[in-house]
């Protein structure tokens, strides 16, 4: 009899816990998850919008006859188009694109289109994964994601090496939007760590910029390539904040969202400090910009602005409720946005007036106020106990922590003293599929190439 009395206050107990849920997702906003960081300046936001750009342009057929050409234009002067790889160029290995040689900013461009909903191709690139399925660099990464950019790479390893030789001065960016941004984040993943086949170019010559990003990369690597890679986000975008996977997504289109809603009510029960401890969960890659150009409980857009940081906890954990969602998701909305808040900070500047030499010292503040906030971001990793998160040596180098070491500095040698030989026949799919998951047969593979050499 107790028991069935019991029963009721079971379920008021119960409905109450409902309403609270409930209750505090609907007064989640997306200006929460960013409204502890720091503000974007000019210099380093400048080059989001023509990147956004350069990813529009990659949907044109003819960049000298464009269809769906932005107010202002691609910015993009046809006779510097290197290449443009379409989808049966690609055969469904890797979204297309293009690679674009930018003079008027010192700038070599890799820019990747997003998920075109009518290939099944680009399909198939986001099921091939499952949970920890693919081990990177003491990390875990989106299977399909990092054979996609295995598959560019083997494609455009000769041109992009002759490219950056030739350029000395030049960046070599990497720029992708949706699906395209996670094939950027493991492009600049696999240039960081082989950067002798590009002709040992520099690390911070190799940029990154992920438009709309996927979660692709585990916390430890999202963090510690912080310096390489940056994740733009518009206000309520669903895809950074989905932790359910890729895959799992698309298997059950016809169930969305009923897997959305349980998946957010599993999310928001599970301590967060269980989730950092999970090291098969994967989180947008890099530095993080969101712009913000909405109030919550309040009608239309505000003048957008831009925050940025590096953060370990806290990292766009929650969905927004919000009907913008998959609207701010475009490519479109999102350059229109970037470029009010460009056109934003660049008028504040303006006003201010300020002198050549201050901003050249005031790029140089910025940088030094980047790499501490990333050591600062790997320092709260350890502290968080998040696995194989570990600081760099005082060298400023990671290699004497990662996976793999052994091999990567075999690698480095046996391309020193082949360098007046005959190029290796080891491809970047075999050295992705073997170096990287400790399998002694790819140091041997890579060993016998030079052999043979």
């Amino acid at each position: 009899m107790s028991i069935i009395c019991g029963v009721p206050l079971l379920e008021c107990v119960y409905c109450l816990a409902c309403a609270r849920w409930a209750w505090k997702r609907c007064l989640h906003t997306a200006g929460h998850d960013s409204e502890t960081w720091g503000l974007a300046t000019a210099e380093e936001f400048e080059p989001v919008p023509r990147l956004c750009r350069y990813i529009l342009a990659v949907y044109e057929e003819d960049l000298r006859h464009p269809l769906f050409e932005p107010p202002g234009g691609y910015g993009i002067n046809p006779d510097w188009l290197i290449l443009r790889k379409t989808y049966e160029n690609t055969q469904g290995h890797a979204p297309p694109y293009i690679l674009y040689l930018d003079h008027d900013h010192a700038d070599i461009v890799l820019a990747i289109r997003g998920l075109n909903l009518a290939k099944e191709s680009d399909y198939q690139v986001l099921l091939d994964n499952k949970l920890g399925k693919k081990k990177f660099d003491g990390g875990y990464v989106h299977n399909g994601l990092l054979k996609a950019a295995g598959w560019v790479l083997e494609a455009e390893c000769d041109i992009l090496k002759e490219l950056v030789e030739k350029h000395p001065n030049y960046t070599l960016t990497f720029a992708g939007h949706s699906l395209g941004s996670g094939v950027a984040a493991m492009l600049a993943l696999v240039v960081v760590r082989h950067h002798d086949k590009l002709g040992n170019i520099d690390r911070r010559r190799i940029r990154c910029y992920a438009i709309a990003p996927a979660r692709c990369m585990s916390l430890n690597l999202a963090v510690r390539y912080a310096d390489v890679i940056n994740s733009v986000v518009l206000q309520d975008d669903f895809l950074p904040r989905t932790a359910t996977p890729l895959e799992d997504i698309f298997k059950s289109v016809f169930c969305l969202p009923c897997l959305l809603c349980m998946r957010c009510m599993r999310d928001t029960c599970i301590p967060e400090e269980k989730m950092l401890r999970d090291p098969r969960r994967l989180y947008a890659p890099g530095r993080l910009y969101h712009i913000v150009e909405r109030k919550p409980f309040r009608l239309g857009r505000f003048p957008p602005v831009v925050r940025t940081a590096v953060p370990v906890d806290g990292r766009f954990e929650h969905i927004v409720l919000s009907c913008n969602a998959t609207s701010d998701h475009a490519i479109i909305w999102i350059e229109r946005e970037a470029r009010r808040a460009m056109d934003l900070m660049l008028e504040k500047d303006w006003i201010m007036e300020i002198p050549a030499k201050q901003r050249m010292e005031r790029q140089e503040t910025l940088a030094r106020e980047h790499s501490e906030e990333h050591k600062a971001a790997l320092q709260r990793a350890v502290t968080l106990s998040v696995p194989h998160a570990y600081l760099p040596s005082r060298y400023g180098t990671f290699d004497e922590h990662e996976d793999g070491d052994n091999s990567h500095k075999s690698t480095g040698e046996s391309s020193v003293g082949s360098s007046g030989k005959s190029k290796t026949k080891v491809s970047w799919n075999e050295l992705i599929e073997r170096l990287f998951e400790k399998d002694e047969s790819g140091l041997m593979l890579l060993k016998e190439s030079h052999r043979d050499d």
